[in-house]
């Protein structure tokens, strides 16, 4: 699958909690306060983390193994880094404004005007990565998550807002996006579906993320992981740590820069079988699949993998627009 998209991909092996000792584990973790498979899930996730250390690289993506993502994913990837490059680096002939207002210092000013994708400022052209030189963790595969913003109803979630960078950019048109009656987002105060329009893809910080699918760290952002989650505590699920790093929250400092996606640009592959194995961590107590599918997921690289393995280029949308009429309550294409 990744050979058909033009991708190398690195193994490593995964671990079972059962393999790991309560000796190994950072405090106040143990077999009695954690699930089995997040202890697994924690060990092989840290695996990888410290392979990015050891080996001194200067980024590396990091895939689960259920990981599936559409065919165009190079062109994807392009976009994505435009816009984390505009929110986290300081705008062409300047070394300290940007043009998020709130990234520098997000206890001071309001909530910072979007961003539009095809309109965006010129920024510092980056020294090490095309997606900038100042950011820790690219969060792009996951279950769902939320963009910080100071005028949510919901108190506690403006009161975090003021301690994260509000700007979000938006991508309009954006056809890898499928039409807002097919996206499956996580429940929020303000859903993306209701706000935007078909085929709507933006980029923000990371606030109540959840799900560790696919994300991308850099030397810096794996260093600080590693330290956090293999010396300091090891408290709770895996992606639930890593968004307490991200927002700097439960005695986790302040300072990581987390950059997140909606819809998400990987996602979790269903395959036709039982639910229960969808997850080792987890009980799913859904019925069997019957066909296989990939929430969010266009021209999905796994459903394309029997047709490419017998020399077709077909490709199938997995959920296409839908062309309607004025009498339809669905939203137009």
């Amino acid at each position: 699958m990744a050979s058909m998209s033009d991708l190398k991909l690195d193994y490593i092996e995964g671990k079972s909690g059962d393999e790991v000792s309560d000796r190994a584990l950072p405090p106040p973790a143990s077999h009695n306060t954690q699930r089995t498979g997040n202890i697994g899930s924690w060990r092989s996730h840290l695996n990888a983390i410290r392979a990015v250390v050891e080996n001194n690289l200067d980024s590396a993506l990091i895939l689960e193994d259920d990981a599936d993502w559409d065919v165009r994913i190079h062109d994807q990837m392009y976009d994505y880094a435009e816009t984390v490059r505009v929110l986290t680096t300081p705008l062409a002939g300047t070394t300290n404004s940007y043009a998020d207002p709130s990234y520098y210092d997000p206890s001071k000013g309001g909530q910072p005007e979007e961003l539009i994708f095809g309109q965006l400022p010129k920024t510092v052209k980056p020294q090490v990565s095309p997606y900038g030189d100042d950011w820790d963790v690219l969060w792009i595969g996951h279950c769902g998550t939320e963009a910080p913003n100071i005028n949510l109803a919901d108190e506690e979630k403006a009161k975090k807002s003021h301690t994260i960078p509000r700007g979000r950019v938006i991508h309009y048109n954006d056809e890898t996006v499928p039409q807002n009656h097919h996206l499956h987002v996580m429940e929020q105060e303000r859903d993306p579906r209701e706000i935007f329009p078909d085929h709507t893809r933006t980029t923000h910080h990371v606030m109540g993320q959840i799900c560790s699918l696919v994300y991308a760290v850099s030397q810096r952002g794996a260093r600080r992981i590693l330290y956090e989650m293999g010396v300091k505590k090891f408290d709770g699920p895996y992606d639930i740590m890593l968004r307490d790093i991200c927002e700097g929250v439960n005695d986790r400092p302040k300072g990581a820069v987390c950059l997140s996606v909606e819809p998400g640009i990987f996602n979790h592959h269903r395959p036709v079988g039982p639910s229960a194995y969808h997850s080792d961590i987890s009980e799913h107590l859904a019925p069997p699949v019957e066909v296989a599918f990939t929430e969010n997921i266009r021209y999905s690289a796994r459903l394309a993998l029997e047709n490419y393995a017998v020399g077709s280029t077909e490709l199938v949308d997995q959920w296409p627009d839908k062309i309607i009429t004025s009498s339809s309550s669905s939203y137009a294409s």
